[in-house]
Order: C-alpha cells, then sequence, then structure tokens
C-alpha cells in the first residue's frame, strides 16, 4: 500500500487539510486578483457631482472622513492620496481628468474645504507642485 503523507488518511481515501485548501485558496486568490479595478468609473459623469453643490459638499466631508460615503465617494476618498502624491499613476486618463475635476471644483467652489482636505494628504505642501500639475493638465471640461 503506497503511504502519501497529508494526502491519504488510513483508509486509504484522498483528503486534504482545510488548512492546505484555504492556503491553496488563498494563493490563487491572490495571484490572480489584478491591482485597484478603477475600470467601473470609466463612464462616469462627474458633472453630476461638481455641478451640484450639496453633491460637491457630501463627497468633501467624506473625502475629510466626517461624512457618509457613498460607494463612488468612498473610492475617490480611497484614491485620493494617490492622485495628490503622484498624479494619480495608477489612474487611466479619464480616470485622472475625473479626479482633477473634482478636485478644481472643491478648490474653486469651496476652497476653505479644499484646505482642510489638502492638509490632510498633503500637510507638508510636498505635494503642491503635483496637485497643480494634475489640475492644470487633467482638470478641463472634455
Amino acid at each position: 500500500m503506497k503511504h502519501h503523507i497529508g494526502l491519504v488518511d488510513k483508509h486509504g481515501s484522498q483528503r486534504i487539510t482545510m488548512k492546505l485548501l484555504v492556503a491553496l485558496a488563498l494563493v490563487a486568490f491572490v495571484a490572480a486578483r489584478p491591482g485597484e479595478d478603477y475600470s467601473r468609473y470609466e463612464n462616469f459623469n462627474v458633472d453630476e457631482i461638481i455641478e451640484n453643490d450639496r453633491f460637491l459638499g457630501s463627497y468633501v466631508k467624506c473625502f475629510q472622513g466626517v461624512g457618509k460615503c457613498t460607494p463612488e465617494a468612498a473610492d475617490f476618498k480611497k484614491w485620493m492620496p494617490d492622485a495628490l502624491q503622484t498624479d494619480c499613476s495608477l489612474c487611466s486618463e479619464h480616470q485622472k481628468m475625473l479626479i482633477a475635476r473634482v478636485i478644481k471644483a472643491i478648490i474653486e467652489k469651496i476652497p476653505e474645504d479644499w484646505e482642510k482636505l489638502n492638509k490632510i494628504h498633503n500637510p507638508e505642501g510636498k505635494y503642491d507642485e503635483n496637485i497643480k500639475k494634475l489640475v492644470d493638465v487633467y482638470g478641463k471640461k472634455q
């Protein structure tokens, strides 16, 4: 009788321990999972947010961590550090435009909230040039 350590029990039936199955599933999940999925926002209408002061204000409160977040606002909040610190390096061109237009609207419409938000992600001001570049290049309505 052949013995396969860990795979065959005393009755000859194949079994794999639960820990091994979980570990294999986890490895498969991590290996198959790509980076963040930004694609669902390729057709997102940012004008609905930036042209409505109430919506824009609620997004800002979410970004600042003082208000509730819609699923979309929660995603934007998650991307905000990358957008401010690295010119949105993980974003597509379209998503850079979305983020830049939201930032530009906040800067222009509610500058006092922009200052608070900027202090959260850019307390020392070292990303000011990145932010200016992102807004200048991508913040125009297309």
